[in-house]
């Protein structure tokens, strides 16, 4: 099957919401319902800014089956990271078929475009799919306790894109 990569569009919103529920319940179960995501994706879809992205990931039929939103995040400390990948879902049925891996690189091209040379993302510290992560090179980040929280970070973009 083949996929293709674009940009989202203010269009896309409602089926974008709709695959944000679906997605969210088949990692974490619960959520929000599909009536407030597409609110949600409609104000962010409609904004115009150059510190954040929004792509999805659609099969030959055009259906969504994944999608990531970044946004670069400016920080003055050398060690905090410059950008944040707030969003990153694929469908369980269109897992193992290298879509995550594509949207992540995707990410990281994006957020290095806004000047970010280092990325983050926080999820639940018992999710199955943190093992990706960690596959694509993702160090594991602690709370101030020592508590692993589910977050992980990118110190450097360029040596995650050099995996591609």
């Amino acid at each position: 099957m083949a996929y293709r990569l674009r940009n989202a569009v203010f269009a896309d919103a409602p089926q974008l919401a709709e695959k944000h529920v679906r997605t969210f319940r088949e990692a974490h179960g619960g959520g929000p319902p599909v009536s407030l995501r597409e609110q949600q994706w409609a104000t962010v879809l409609s904004k115009d800014s150059p510190d954040d992205s929004t792509f999805v990931v659609e099969d030959e039929s055009g259906s969504l089956v994944g999608f990531a939103r970044v946004e670069a995040t400016p920080d003055p400390d050398p060690l905090a990271c410059q950008g944040h990948l707030s969003k990153i879902y694929v469908l369980r049925a269109h897992h193992g078929r290298g879509i995550g891996r594509s949207l992540l690189l995707e990410a990281a091209r994006r957020l290095r475009k806004m000047g970010a040379n280092s990325m983050n993302l926080f999820g639940d510290a018992r999710n199955p799919s943190n093992g990706f992560y960690e596959r694509m090179g993702a160090e594991r980040t602690y709370a101030e306790n020592g508590d692993f929280h589910g977050g992980y970070g990118w110190r450097d973009l360029g040596k995650l894109l050099a995996a591609d």
